[in-house]
Protein backbone atom coordinates (compact mmCIF):
# COMPACT_ATOMS: atom_id res chain seq x y z
CA UNK A 1 0.00 0.00 0.00
CA UNK A 2 1.78 3.44 -1.35
CA UNK A 3 0.16 6.08 1.37
CA UNK A 4 -1.28 8.84 -0.90
CA UNK A 5 -0.84 11.67 1.84
CA UNK A 6 2.14 11.20 4.06
CA UNK A 7 0.28 12.54 6.72
CA UNK A 8 -1.97 9.55 6.51
CA UNK A 9 1.00 6.81 5.80
CA UNK A 10 2.65 8.64 8.85
CA UNK A 11 -0.51 8.00 11.30
CA UNK A 12 -0.78 4.44 10.30
CA UNK A 13 3.37 4.03 10.59
CA UNK A 14 2.75 5.35 14.58
CA UNK A 15 -0.44 2.32 14.27
CA UNK A 16 2.12 -0.39 13.09
CA UNK A 17 4.70 0.62 15.66
CA UNK A 18 2.23 0.31 18.65
CA UNK A 19 1.02 -2.46 17.59
CA UNK A 20 4.91 -4.38 16.96
CA UNK A 21 7.38 -5.79 19.89
CA UNK A 22 10.05 -6.31 18.17
CA UNK A 23 10.98 -4.14 15.33
CA UNK A 24 14.06 -4.00 13.13
CA UNK A 25 14.98 -0.93 11.03
CA UNK A 26 17.40 -1.02 7.79
CA UNK A 27 18.72 1.92 7.08
CA UNK A 28 20.37 3.43 4.11
CA UNK A 29 22.41 6.24 3.05
CA UNK A 30 18.86 8.42 2.46
CA UNK A 31 18.50 9.09 6.61
CA UNK A 32 21.71 10.71 6.91
CA UNK A 33 21.66 13.12 3.82
CA UNK A 34 19.51 15.40 6.13
CA UNK A 35 23.10 15.85 8.43
CA UNK A 36 24.95 16.62 5.37
CA UNK A 37 26.41 13.32 4.16
CA UNK A 38 25.86 12.89 0.99
CA UNK A 39 24.42 9.81 -0.80
CA UNK A 40 27.06 8.78 -2.96
CA UNK A 41 25.05 7.22 -5.37
CA UNK A 42 23.00 10.16 -6.39
CA UNK A 43 23.65 12.44 -9.45
CA UNK A 44 26.26 14.56 -8.13
CA UNK A 45 27.37 12.63 -5.29
CA UNK A 46 30.79 11.00 -4.85
CA UNK A 47 30.89 8.25 -7.06
CA UNK A 48 29.66 10.04 -10.37
CA UNK A 49 32.26 12.28 -9.73
CA UNK A 50 35.12 9.81 -8.73
CA UNK A 51 35.89 5.91 -9.79
CA UNK A 52 35.19 3.87 -6.52
CA UNK A 53 38.51 1.74 -6.07
CA UNK A 54 37.92 -1.38 -5.94
CA UNK A 55 38.94 -3.43 -2.94
CA UNK A 56 41.91 -5.47 -5.26
CA UNK A 57 42.92 -2.78 -6.63
CA UNK A 58 43.36 -0.94 -3.20
CA UNK A 59 45.54 -3.86 -1.79
CA UNK A 60 47.65 -4.12 -5.32
CA UNK A 61 48.72 -0.60 -5.34
CA UNK A 62 50.14 1.68 -3.45
CA UNK A 63 48.99 4.65 -5.75
CA UNK A 64 45.19 3.26 -5.17
CA UNK A 65 45.60 3.27 -1.40
CA UNK A 66 46.69 6.51 -2.15
CA UNK A 67 44.29 8.00 -3.71
CA UNK A 68 41.65 6.22 -1.27
CA UNK A 69 42.93 7.96 1.65
CA UNK A 70 43.00 11.37 0.23
CA UNK A 71 39.39 10.90 -0.67
CA UNK A 72 38.91 9.83 2.53
CA UNK A 73 40.71 12.80 4.95
CA UNK A 74 38.81 15.20 2.16
CA UNK A 75 35.27 14.19 3.29
CA UNK A 76 36.75 14.21 6.94
CA UNK A 77 35.33 17.42 7.98
CA UNK A 78 31.54 16.22 6.81
CA UNK A 79 31.57 13.12 8.90
CA UNK A 80 33.07 15.08 11.98
CA UNK A 81 30.46 17.57 11.66
CA UNK A 82 27.60 15.58 11.05
CA UNK A 83 25.36 14.87 14.23
CA UNK A 84 22.32 12.80 13.91
CA UNK A 85 19.43 13.85 12.47
CA UNK A 86 15.70 13.53 13.04
CA UNK A 87 15.75 9.46 11.65
CA UNK A 88 18.60 8.27 13.90
CA UNK A 89 17.12 10.13 17.01
CA UNK A 90 13.49 8.68 16.47
CA UNK A 91 15.10 4.93 15.50
CA UNK A 92 17.17 6.21 18.86
CA UNK A 93 13.91 6.99 21.05
CA UNK A 94 12.12 3.34 19.89
CA UNK A 95 15.03 1.66 20.82
CA UNK A 96 15.52 3.13 24.20
CA UNK A 97 11.48 2.39 24.46
CA UNK A 98 12.49 -1.77 23.80
CA UNK A 99 10.88 -1.70 20.46
CA UNK A 100 14.08 -2.17 19.02
CA UNK A 101 16.30 -4.74 19.36
CA UNK A 102 18.77 -4.05 16.57
CA UNK A 103 19.65 -1.92 14.05
CA UNK A 104 20.45 -3.36 10.45
CA UNK A 105 22.31 -0.13 8.51
CA UNK A 106 23.98 0.04 5.13
CA UNK A 107 25.73 3.54 6.43
CA UNK A 108 29.07 3.69 7.85
CA UNK A 109 29.05 7.24 9.36
CA UNK A 110 28.48 5.69 12.57
CA UNK A 111 25.32 7.90 13.45
CA UNK A 112 23.18 5.22 15.12
CA UNK A 113 25.70 4.78 17.78
CA UNK A 114 25.80 8.47 18.26
CA UNK A 115 22.08 8.93 18.38
CA UNK A 116 22.06 6.07 21.28
CA UNK A 117 22.12 2.83 20.08
CA UNK A 118 24.96 1.01 21.99
CA UNK A 119 27.84 -0.43 19.11
CA UNK A 120 26.68 -4.24 19.90
CA UNK A 121 23.23 -3.31 18.13
CA UNK A 122 24.32 -2.04 15.24
CA UNK A 123 24.75 -4.26 12.44
CA UNK A 124 26.92 -2.12 10.57
CA UNK A 125 26.79 -4.62 6.59
CA UNK A 126 29.32 -2.15 4.86
CA UNK A 127 31.64 -1.15 8.17
CA UNK A 128 32.38 2.03 9.52
CA UNK A 129 34.77 4.85 8.47
CA UNK A 130 35.69 6.19 11.62
CA UNK A 131 37.96 4.21 12.38
CA UNK A 132 40.82 1.94 9.99
CA UNK A 133 41.58 -2.07 10.12
CA UNK A 134 44.59 -3.63 8.74
CA UNK A 135 42.99 -5.92 6.05
CA UNK A 136 45.70 -8.80 6.98
CA UNK A 137 45.61 -8.95 10.93
CA UNK A 138 42.55 -7.13 11.55
CA UNK A 139 44.86 -4.85 13.70
CA UNK A 140 42.44 -1.76 14.39
CA UNK A 141 44.25 1.99 13.45
CA UNK A 142 42.47 5.16 14.44
CA UNK A 143 41.96 7.74 11.82
CA UNK A 144 44.96 10.25 13.97
CA UNK A 145 47.40 7.56 13.52
CA UNK A 146 46.95 7.00 9.76
CA UNK A 147 46.86 10.68 9.08
CA UNK A 148 50.38 11.28 10.94
CA UNK A 149 51.70 8.80 9.31
CA UNK A 150 50.75 10.16 5.90
CA UNK A 151 51.94 13.14 6.97
CA UNK A 152 55.12 12.13 7.79
CA UNK A 153 56.19 9.56 4.75
CA UNK A 154 53.65 10.98 2.34
CA UNK A 155 51.77 7.81 1.80
CA UNK A 156 49.34 5.14 3.01
CA UNK A 157 50.45 3.40 5.88
CA UNK A 158 50.91 -0.24 6.65
CA UNK A 159 50.41 -2.41 9.66
CA UNK A 160 52.56 -2.33 11.93
CA UNK A 161 51.68 -5.60 13.27
CA UNK A 162 51.92 -7.54 9.82
CA UNK A 163 52.43 -5.65 7.19
CA UNK A 164 49.38 -5.53 5.61
CA UNK A 165 48.12 -2.17 3.72
CA UNK A 166 45.38 -0.53 6.39
CA UNK A 167 42.39 0.82 4.87
CA UNK A 168 38.88 2.52 6.72
CA UNK A 169 36.98 -0.25 8.36
CA UNK A 170 34.29 -0.33 5.11
CA UNK A 171 33.60 -2.79 2.82
CA UNK A 172 34.73 -1.56 -0.54
CA UNK A 173 33.59 -3.06 -4.00
CA UNK A 174 34.84 -6.61 -4.52
CA UNK A 175 35.51 -6.94 -0.74
CA UNK A 176 33.86 -10.24 0.89
CA UNK A 177 30.82 -9.01 3.19
CA UNK A 178 31.06 -9.58 7.04
CA UNK A 179 29.73 -12.76 7.90
CA UNK A 180 28.83 -12.25 11.26
CA UNK A 181 27.07 -9.39 10.41
CA UNK A 182 25.41 -10.89 7.41
CA UNK A 183 24.04 -13.78 9.91
CA UNK A 184 22.74 -11.51 12.70
CA UNK A 185 21.48 -9.30 10.37
CA UNK A 186 19.00 -12.50 9.16
CA UNK A 187 18.26 -13.81 12.01
CA UNK A 188 16.91 -10.13 13.37
CA UNK A 189 14.99 -10.02 10.14
CA UNK A 190 13.63 -13.38 10.41
CA UNK A 191 12.44 -12.81 14.09
CA UNK A 192 11.25 -9.25 13.68
CA UNK A 193 7.26 -8.10 13.69
CA UNK A 194 7.86 -5.35 11.45
CA UNK A 195 10.60 -4.58 9.28
CA UNK A 196 11.56 -0.58 8.50
CA UNK A 197 13.82 -0.49 5.46
CA UNK A 198 14.45 3.70 5.56
CA UNK A 199 16.18 5.59 2.72
CA UNK A 200 18.06 2.36 0.92
CA UNK A 201 17.39 2.00 -2.60
CA UNK A 202 17.07 -1.58 -2.05
CA UNK A 203 19.61 -2.36 -5.27
CA UNK A 204 22.20 -3.53 -3.37
CA UNK A 205 22.88 -6.94 -2.57
CA UNK A 206 22.85 -8.95 -0.73
CA UNK A 207 21.95 -6.71 1.82
CA UNK A 208 18.83 -5.90 -0.43
CA UNK A 209 17.41 -9.12 0.18
CA UNK A 210 17.02 -8.24 4.37
CA UNK A 211 13.62 -6.85 3.92
CA UNK A 212 12.19 -9.46 1.42
CA UNK A 213 13.38 -12.31 4.19
CA UNK A 214 11.58 -10.68 6.55
CA UNK A 215 8.51 -10.07 4.78
CA UNK A 216 8.48 -13.85 4.14
CA UNK A 217 9.11 -15.00 8.02
CA UNK A 218 5.64 -12.94 8.68
CA UNK A 219 7.12 -9.66 9.50
CA UNK A 220 5.05 -6.68 8.07
CA UNK A 221 7.34 -4.43 5.87
CA UNK A 222 7.61 -0.77 5.31
CA UNK A 223 9.66 1.08 3.39
CA UNK A 224 10.18 4.85 3.59
CA UNK A 225 12.37 6.20 0.86
CA UNK A 226 12.02 9.54 -1.23
CA UNK A 227 12.30 7.89 -4.66
CA UNK A 228 10.00 3.92 -5.84
CA UNK A 229 11.95 0.81 -4.65
CA UNK A 230 12.08 -2.33 -6.32
CA UNK A 231 10.45 -3.73 -3.49
CA UNK A 232 7.27 -1.58 -2.91
CA UNK A 233 4.85 -3.67 -4.26
CA UNK A 234 6.29 -6.52 -1.48
CA UNK A 235 5.82 -3.50 1.13
CA UNK A 236 2.67 -3.37 3.13
CA UNK A 237 3.07 0.44 3.72
CA UNK A 238 5.13 2.56 1.52
CA UNK A 239 5.55 6.47 2.40
CA UNK A 240 7.45 8.37 -0.24
CA UNK A 241 8.30 11.44 1.95
CA UNK A 242 10.45 13.36 3.43
CA UNK A 243 12.67 10.77 6.40
CA UNK A 244 13.53 13.32 8.84
CA UNK A 245 9.60 14.54 8.95
CA UNK A 246 8.23 11.17 8.43
CA UNK A 247 10.32 10.17 11.86
CA UNK A 248 10.11 12.97 13.81
CA UNK A 249 7.07 12.73 14.89
CA UNK A 250 8.49 9.34 17.00
CA UNK A 251 11.00 11.12 18.75
CA UNK A 252 10.83 10.54 22.20
CA UNK A 253 12.22 12.70 25.03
Amino acid sequence: MIASDPRDGIDRLGDMIAESSAIVPFTGAGISTETGIPDFRSPGGLWTRHRPIPFDEFVASQDARDEAWRRRFAMDETFTAAEPGRGHRALASLYRAGKIPAIITQNIDNLHQVSGFLPDDVVELHGNTTYARCVGCDEVYDLVWVRSRIDTTGHAPDCVACGEPVKTATISFGQAMPEAEMRRAADLAQSCDLFLAIGSSLVVWPAAGFPQLAKSSGARLVIINNEPTDQDDLADLVIRHDIGETLSPFIGN
